[in-house]
């Protein structure tokens, strides 16, 4: 941590006037209830379900916290956040709410958190049962170099049970503010949350989410040291439904109930105003001129005679932009480790042939810019890391390169892995959009996701005999993205463990044998074929026989089951999926009836589902295209591809009719 961000307090003195800034207000609401831990009900204790969502294995009865600043002896500013918690088991899978863990920051000064007043409630006939958390309840790990985790297991838990716990964190590092949260993925009935900031902090606030989070209007107030002014307001909710998974969500976090603080301005007395980074330029501007980032971006000497050697006399820029990457891709080994700052060093990490990610892509710009190439990194959030909504230096974990060209178009490098393509990322990196920074510190955002369609092209040719046995054999290429995910996820594992998997995922299938082609060869598509046999695909019912033309790749459920959407649908890339299928029908029969043929589309073009069924004698043909076009849906498209599915699947599942003659 910066030592700025100890600054030392001298001469403090009380002020009127206390200036924060926001970037949005929210309404007002006041409150009269008090939530304290220790008086727990026996209405509580008697509840066995949740009155708003009796599916719930558990709820939050309340949450409340204070966040609020003191003066520790030597006169600097700590943080602290103090959080209690009331919660009500009512099922055995709502045990795993009894386990508490909070990771926090160590870094180089006295950090504090601790658990308080962690009791478990039983109803006992009519008594009430307290059971206090022991000692050996109580775990603390390492979680990386620089967080640790504290955990609690409650005693006592059982169906019925209440829990109740509080926990404090005291900490020097006030940029690094708690964020907090409303919903979870269980119900909360109450959550009311006060914070207090001293008149020389000026932070803005932001608030995400679907949920009727209120605040009181903010009133200033003597401190708790009484020796300045501070801001106050409070924030309540009531009533905040679970937060649940759906099918084709990038992070959920992306969409929970939350609120975050950032630091923007320190003023302090005799120091004057100290400014963070409060728009995506600054942030982009401050993370570029760190030694971690900028110093090692400059570093060459390193790998010049390498890359001297590898580009001479190759004037084409495609071509050297290749060499380059494919080098970088083939020397360096990931360690698994997301940051936009080196941790070792590129010199270091290129000795040892392995580093995290801004080893790795730093010096894949390094080298690029070494061969005259216009390249510069880009910062990128993760998937996992969440969509960066607001200009704060946290909002990255990931640097990947680009090449920029001609007509303000970008080619994305990230040499992470070994199966990445120009502008093929991997999937991690495609949330959106990142920040390119050029070398004079200007950025700008650019849009990371995939432009073109990424096809499967899937082709079978079956028989069926008198018996209702399918046999055959198919062919799967996979293109583009498909063929990344292919490599990614099956290359290194054993052929017969796969084909196991083949065979779980497509109910009654046997492969017999099995190839798969250019699995090294990253420009070329993987290429599978097999042959099979699967006798759970036909219905005899007396002289007929029914079955669907697609066989074992019918799609049997709409993954769309609710009535309202929130989230946007997340596809992560666009895609067409091709089928083509023919099929022999058994000797003595004839077709007595096929589907029709149906095309579908949504607007916008934002969907497209074309099937083509014709018949010839003693075989069946069949064509489907289906293309996705677009890698994020809104939600208010929602309900127009829920039905979109719904008739997709209907006509994948209509049968074939054969009747014996």
């Amino acid at each position: 941590m910066q030592k700025s961000y100890w600054l030392k307090i001298n001469n403090l003195q009380m002020k009127k006037n206390v200036l924060l800034i926001f970037v949005f207000f929210l309404s007002i609401n006041s409150w009269a209830q008090n939530y304290d831990l220790g008086k727990v009900s026996i209405e509580e204790l008697q509840e066995k379900k949740h009155p708003l969502d009796s599916s719930a294995a558990a709820a939050i009865l309340f949450k409340t916290g204070k966040t609020y600043f003191d003066i520790d002896p030597e006169g600097y500013f700590v943080l602290i956040n103090e959080v209690k918690f009331r919660v009500k088991i009512y099922k055995k899978e709502g045990y795993e709410y009894s386990t508490v863990e909070m990771p926090y920051y160590k870094g180089g000064k006295q950090v504090r958190l601790r658990f308080d007043d962690a009791v478990t409630y039983n109803l006992v006939g009519d008594k009430i049962e307290k059971t206090k958390l022991k000692s050996d309840g109580e775990f603390e790990e390492k979680f990386n170099e620089d967080y640790n985790i504290k955990k609690i297991t409650l005693p006592n838990v059982k169906e019925g049970s209440v829990i109740e716990y509080k926990y404090t964190l005291r900490t020097p590092y006030y940029s690094f503010f708690p964020d907090w949260y409303f919903q979870y993925s269980i119900p909360v009935n109450h959550v009311e949350y006060d914070v207090r900031i001293p008149q020389y902090f000026t932070y803005r606030r932001f608030l995400k989410g679907f949920s009727d989070v209120k605040a009181s209007k903010e009133e200033v107030v003597m401190g708790m040291s009484r020796r300045y002014n501070e801001s106050k307001v409070i924030y309540t909710v009531d009533n905040v439904k679970a937060l649940k998974a759906e099918p084709y969500v990038n992070n959920m976090e992306n969409y929970t109930s939350m609120l975050q603080y950032e630091l923007a301005s320190t003023s302090f007395p005799n120091s004057g105003i100290t400014n963070y980074a409060t728009d995506w330029q600054s942030v982009a501007k401050t993370i570029y001129e760190h030694e971690d980032f900028g110093d090692e971006l400059n570093r060459k000497s390193y790998f010049e005679e390498d890359i001297d050697a590898l580009v001479k006399g190759v004037v084409a820029r495609d071509e050297k932009i290749n060499i380059i990457f494919d080098y970088v891709k083939s020397r360096m080994n990931w360690n698994e480790k997301n940051s936009y700052y080196c941790d070792a060093g590129v010199k270091k990490a290129y000795a040892e042939k392995v580093g995290n990610v801004a080893e790795i892509n730093l010096m894949l710009v390094a080298m690029l810019r070494h061969a005259q190439i216009n390249a510069n990194p880009v910062l990128v959030s993760t998937r996992s890391n969440g969509i960066a909504l607001y200009p704060n230096r946290g909002a990255y974990n990931y640097v990947i390169a680009a090449v920029e060209l001609e007509n303000n178009k970008q080619i994305f490098l990230d040499a992470t892995t070994k199966n990445a393509l120009p502008n093929l990322l991997p999937i991690r990196v495609l949330n959106w959009n990142g920040r390119l920074i050029r070398e004079n510190k200007t950025s700008e955002e650019v849009d990371l996701m995939p432009k073109i369609n990424s096809k499967e092209v899937i082709n079978v040719l079956a028989s069926i005999d008198a018996e209702g046995n399918v046999s055959g054999k198919a062919r799967d290429q996979y293109f583009d993205y498909n063929s990344y995910i292919f490599r990614e996820n099956y290359l290194s594992v054993a052929k017969d463990s796969y084909i196991e998997s083949l065979e779980k995922r497509y109910d009654g299938l046997e492969i017999g044998e099995y190839s798969v082609a250019n699995e090294k060869e990253l420009s070329k598509p993987i290429v599978e074929t097999f042959d099979f046999t699967n006798s759970n695909l036909v219905e005899k019912i007396g002289d007929k026989i029914y079955f669907s033309p697609m066989l074992y790749y019918v799609r049997k459920e709409n993954p769309f089951k609710e009535e309202v959407r929130q989230f946007p649908v997340d596809f992560i890339f666009p895609y067409q999926d091709k089928y083509t299928f023919t099929i022999s029908i058994p000797e003595g029969y004839v077709v007595e009836s096929v589907p029709t043929p149906l095309s579908i589309a949504m607007e916008e073009n934002i969907a497209l589902f074309k099937y083509n069924i014709t018949n010839s004698g003693s075989q069946i043909q069949l064509a489907i295209i289906f293309d996705m076009n677009y890698s994020n849906i809104p939600s208010d498209y929602y309900l127009s591809l829920k039905d979109f599915y719904k008739k997709m699947i209907e006509k994948q599942n209509e049968k074939i009719v054969l009747k014996k003659v």
